[in-house]
């Protein structure tokens, strides 16, 4: 790696993880364990990228994103997603006032800082398909209007694994939108027995603004400037070019179970949560760790298997594990 172009990371180091404290300490407060899963949620919202959950209910994601809401003093909705749901549910619609003889826009529950749409794959594709343009554009059309939402901006959507009854699979388009999918685990049973003894109390856990959409901001800004080497990208480069032709890349026996390989968005969500990842263990640069650390979540919902790779129980986290093992770190 380019030394002199980490010159100085020793006098701004602190920011990162100093920002990464404050935030993970109050969100533990209430949250147990999950320190995985909160340092997903803190990576997608200093990168702008919307991040889905994937988890069995009851493992306090919808606890910890709201309590990340309070902490950092942003506006939070929560829309529980249902098959009757419709578009106009989210996004708002024209109301017509009978005082005034106008039609006036009333906005939905999607403009805030912090959305969450809980079990997002529990409603039919027309409302799946009303958070393409928010999610992509930063704004929604109501009655012909164009309003932008709020900044920094931020989609945290939950869903039910796919095999749980009453679900649909999102459409390819709009998972692509999600920067990061992560995996929720159950916690251990040391993490349990204080879940257990906390929650037990007879008042709410209290927590703390730390920070503010300001500093959020700043932060993204120092982050688009971390340092990133051309072998690094050129790693990058190289893992999302092995899901689209494993063979030029010593993997020919994943060629028949890969039927699309990760999109060019994902060399943009690679690099971008490979420099947060970095940042936030206080550094001014991107080390292959980051990159090989955030990997997963990046790629794990970007590539589509073939009914071969089902016949042979290979999922596409299966495929992303090989090609992390295969591809040579610099």
């Amino acid at each position: 790696m380019n030394v002199k172009a980490v010159e100085g990371a020793e006098r701004t180091s602190t920011n990162g993880s100093a920002l990464s404290a404050r935030v993970i300490g109050q969100v533990q407060r209430r949250v147990v364990g999950q320190q995985y899963m909160i340092e997903r949620l803190l990576i997608g919202l200093l990168t702008g990228g919307h991040v889905l959950f994937e988890g069995v209910p009851g493992l306090a994601k919808t606890l910890t994103v709201r309590t990340l809401a309070e902490s950092i003093d942003a506006s939070f909705q929560r829309i529980q997603f249902t098959p009757d749901l419709l578009p106009a549910d989210v996004l708002g619609t024209v109301i017509y006032e009978a005082r005034t003889g106008e039609f006036v826009p009333h906005k939905g529950p999607i403009f805030a800082h912090i959305v969450l749409a809980d079990e997002i794959n529990r409603a039919p594709a027309k409302v799946q398909a009303a958070l393409l343009e928010a999610m992509q554009e930063r704004q929604v059309t109501i009655g012909g209007t164009t309003y932008p939402l709020p900044d920094p901006y931020l989609v945290l959507a939950t869903q039910n694994p796919i095999e749980q009854e009453g679900t649909y699979p999102l459409p390819e388009a709009q998972i692509d939108r999600f920067m990061m999918k992560v995996v929720v685990g159950y916690p251990s049973k040391d993490e349990e027995r204080e879940i257990l003894r906390r929650m037990s109390g007879p008042d709410p856990i209290q927590v703390s603004r730390v920070t503010g959409p300001e500093e959020i901001l700043r932060a993204r800004r120092d982050i688009a400037r971390l340092y990133l080497d051309e072998k690094v990208a050129g790693y990058i480069l190289d893992l999302v070019h092995a899901t689209r032709e494993p063979a030029e890349y010593g993997l020919p026996e994943l060629t028949a179970l890969i039927e699309y390989g990760a999109s060019p968005r994902a060399t943009l969500a690679l690099g971008a949560c490979a420099r947060a990842h970095g940042f936030l263990r206080g550094r001014e640069y991107v080390l292959p760790e980051d990159v090989k650390s955030v990997a997963p979540d990046v790629l794990r919902h970007r590539v589509l298997t073939t009914f071969e790779a089902e016949a042979e129980e290979m999922t596409a986290e299966d495929i992303v594990r090989r090609v992390l093992e295969t591809i040579a770190v610099p």
